[in-house]
């Protein structure tokens, strides 16, 4: 998914007046570091924000989508997460955390915030039909939406913890150890989650092992 603007209004909101920068002043902020743009950004930097999203916003809308099963949530929770970066920018520490492991924690919280507040209307993973495919010749489509929902409704019935876990690790491209920061728990804790998520997914999807070839649930 190319950025948008129009997912970050609300923070957009709480910048009005903040000069903008030209292409070449943009050209430059593309070079610095995640942390040197925080420091940018907690000065009241808006071209520096603008860069922060642009560089963050498609793999973050991927990992809330995933954790909430509906986009427009995780649109939302997207939009909430890059507001809370610009209000707290100013207090961000270079020396701790690493600025994506930081960000996927506060994407994460909220997105646990919201499955909290709507536990008890899960729709069962096999609830959800496939939209009506009207064109003609669009078997290998439907087919392919078909793995795909298949695969995201296993993701869906994992237990949270595990489904976070592997979502950071095989779908965020997060290292071991980045992951474990972001989920608050020590490695072995981690590897232990995979495991069993792992285990869970290969249950589900083995009908499917034909399918993804090259792909280990």
């Amino acid at each position: 998914m190319k950025p948008s603007w129009e997912m970050t209004g609300l923070a957009m909101d709480s910048m009005r007046g903040a000069p903008r920068a030209g292409a070449a002043d943009a050209a430059a902020l593309n070079i610095l570091s995640d942390q040197a743009l925080m420091q940018r950004v907690g000065r009241g930097d808006e071209p520096s924000y603008t860069v922060l999203v642009e560089r963050h916003l498609s793999r973050n809308l991927g990992f809330a989508t995933r954790q909430l099963g509906d986009r427009a949530e995780g649109e939302e929770v997207v939009q909430e997460a890059f507001l809370k970066l610009w209000r707290g920018a100013a207090n961000w520490q270079p020396g701790g955390a690493r600025f994506t492991t930081w960000f996927y924690r506060v994407v994460l919280n909220l997105c646990i915030d919201r499955q909290r507040k709507r536990r008890g209307r899960q729709v069962p993973i096999d609830d959800a039909g496939d939209p009506a495919d009207q064109r003609q010749g669009a078997d290998a489509d439907i087919h392919d939406r078909q793995v795909s929902r298949q695969i995201d409704g296993a993701l869906a019935g994992l237990p949270e913890r595990q489904r976070e876990a592997v979502s950071l690790c095989y779908l965020q491209g997060l290292s071991n150890k980045e992951a474990a920061d972001v989920l608050q728990v020590n490695i072995k804790a981690l590897e232990s989650l995979l495991t069993r998520g792992r285990a869970a997914l290969k249950q589900r999807l083995g009908h499917l092992r034909n399918e993804l070839t090259g792909v280990t649930p």
